[in-house]
């Protein structure tokens, strides 16, 4: 009897101090990029297939927008409309309207003179008593009047050299500022009709085709990047404590031709899998984490494919067990 109780403690001892499997099982995630448009409309163009990689800048697809283009056109036509109008107020009047000016200030000098030597003239006859004082009030009366004409055409063609008033320029300003703005959020809406790709990337899959309506929002084309190709693998709980961020992991799977090295990028703080709330420390290994990791080269992430089932090896001085 005492034979056997030795033996059955060993065999417990044995039990509680079992350890987990070499590797870890995961799998291979996609964090897939949706690219949609922001405004509704037909799709027109799709230029791109699934399976193809695309360059950064390559473009997607691109909706109607005749209605856009239109938008575009008169917002350039109202923007230019609005910068002649401030080039006619700096500039001040046409030369035809300044010669018209000046011919009117030559024939009111002139008059001026004639005015100017009949005033003379009758001072003098006055001064001999051969007129009255009237008649000589009379062409001085005259005189001071062309004068004045003479003034007043002269500040006319200054006005009109100068151009229009500050706060009419200032307006004006505004107004080209206004139609520039205009301009530019007609010009986005046109171009959010066509996307292209943000980044180097797998078409994973084309969700609409040519001539179906696309609400706005609603994606076209889902792409995968190198960089969002992920390893998700689970470990147990007595391990989950060493494992760190940014710690390397080694990565393979069926018919791999090399090991792919791989970066931890997260760690769940909740477990995946919950045993019976009564569980001993023989059987807390089966509580799993959810760890997942980065290749540590882009070119390796085209080696994954999503879905695909993956082996992780852990680093070197991760202890497996509990015991």
């Amino acid at each position: 009897m005492t034979r056997i109780a030795a033996l059955l403690g060993l065999i417990v001892i044995l039990a509680g101090c079992s350890e987990p499997p070499a590797t870890w099982q995961g799998y291979v995630e996609g964090e897939y990029v949706y690219v949609a448009a922001p405004i509704g409309g037909q799709l027109e163009t799709l230029s791109v297939t699934r399976g193809q990689t695309v360059p950064e800048g390559a473009p997607l697809f691109t909706l109607e927008r005749s209605f856009e283009a239109a938008g575009v056109a008169e917002a350039e036509d109202n923007l230019r409309r609005a910068e002649n109008e401030l080039t006619n107020l700096s500039k001040g009047k046409r030369p035809s309207e300044l010669a018209e000016i000046q011919a009117r200030l030559r024939k009111a000098r002139s008059a001026m003179l004639l005015a100017e030597a009949e005033y003379r003239r009758r001072e003098k006859l006055f001064e001999e008593s051969t007129i009255s004082e009237e008649e000589r009030d009379r062409s001085l009366t005259d005189y001071r009047t062309a004068r004045q004409q003479v003034a007043q055409i002269r500040a006319e063609l200054e006005t009109a050299n100068l151009g229009a008033r500050e706060d009419e320029q200032k307006a004006a300003e505004a107004n080209v500022s206004a139609a520039s703005a205009k301009l530019e959020q007609a010009r986005w809406t046109f171009d959010q009709k066509a996307q292209s790709a943000p980044e180097q990337a797998l078409v994973f899959d084309t969700i609409r085709q040519p001539g179906e309506w696309v609400p706005a929002g609603n994606p076209v084309v889902s792409l995968l990047p190198p960089e969002n190709r992920i390893v998700r693998f689970f470990v147990p709980e007595p391990v989950v404590g060493t494992l760190r961020p940014d710690m390397q992991v080694t990565v393979t799977y069926d018919g791999a031709t090399a090991p792919i090295p791989a970066r931890i990028t997260y760690i769940s703080p909740e477990a995946e899998y919950t045993p019976p709330v009564i569980y001993s420390s023989s059987t807390r290994y089966k509580l799993v984490f959810r760890v997942e990791a980065a290749p540590v080269e882009s070119g390796d992430a085209l080696r994954l494919n999503p879905g695909q089932p993956v082996d992780v090896i852990p680093p070197k001085h991760t202890e497996h067990g509990n015991g």
